[in-house]
């Protein structure tokens, strides 16, 4: 199996082999239902979709409820496609973090916080046109200026201004896997994963 859907838990510290505090992410990884399978013969590559999270069934599509109906579960809330080259998963199988080994290293795919509309003192770490004094009282968190008159008399493409900052998709990689606890089914990675707490990540092996 390549992976699978968790979701980001929060983050904590814990001290390692050498006594040195860590901080980590807790990911609750699974368990997650094969929803659908992809086979080379009439799909043209073999593939296995996975789903995670209740969805009310007030809050589903009709659609949806028979997609998860065949497969003899209840509406999620994410579902993700991994590719797989030989696989022996069937629908309504369970998949769960026992595919992740202490020690090991994994790549988690999140979307970051969303910001909303920002500055560019903000969005990308500009310290404002000068100082407070001589007559700039209003101008700390400014841009300043964006080109040149005459020359080349408009805004070049790219220029740092502000805009819609956060929410895009971020992936981490080589995380290490220092704990799992089975029975949870939650996990714990070295260093930070992308997304705000309760988020829904994307955990590859």
């Amino acid at each position: 199996m390549s992976g699978l859907i968790g979701k980001k838990i929060g983050m904590t510290s814990i001290y390692d082999a050498a006594g040195s505090l860590v901080g980590c992410t807790v990911l609750e990884a699974g368990p997650n239902v094969v929803t659908h399978v992809k086979t080379a013969e009439k799909d043209g590559y073999n593939a296995v979709q996975l789903a995670f999270g209740e969805r009310g069934e007030k809050n589903s599509t009709a659609a949806s409820k028979g997609h998860y109906k065949k497969a003899n579960t209840t509406p999620k809330v994410k579902a993700h496609e991994f590719k797989e080259f030989e696989t022996d998963l069937k629908l309504g199988d369970s998949v769960d973090a026992g595919i992740f080994e202490e020690g090991g290293y994994v790549t988690v795919t999140g979307a970051t916080k969303g910001k909303g509309f920002q500055g560019v003192v903000k969005r990308h770490g500009f310290s404002g046109v000068g100082e407070s004094t001589h007559g700039q009282h209003d101008r700390t968190r400014a841009p300043g200026s964006l080109g040149g008159s005459s020359y080349p008399s408009r805004v070049f493409k790219g220029m740092r201004m502000a805009g819609r900052t956060g929410g895009n998709k971020v992936t981490t990689e080589n995380l290490q896997v220092v704990k799992i606890d089975k029975e949870k089914n939650l996990m714990v990675v070295r260093g930070s994963v992308p997304g705000p707490k309760g988020s829904y990540v994307i955990i590859w092996k």
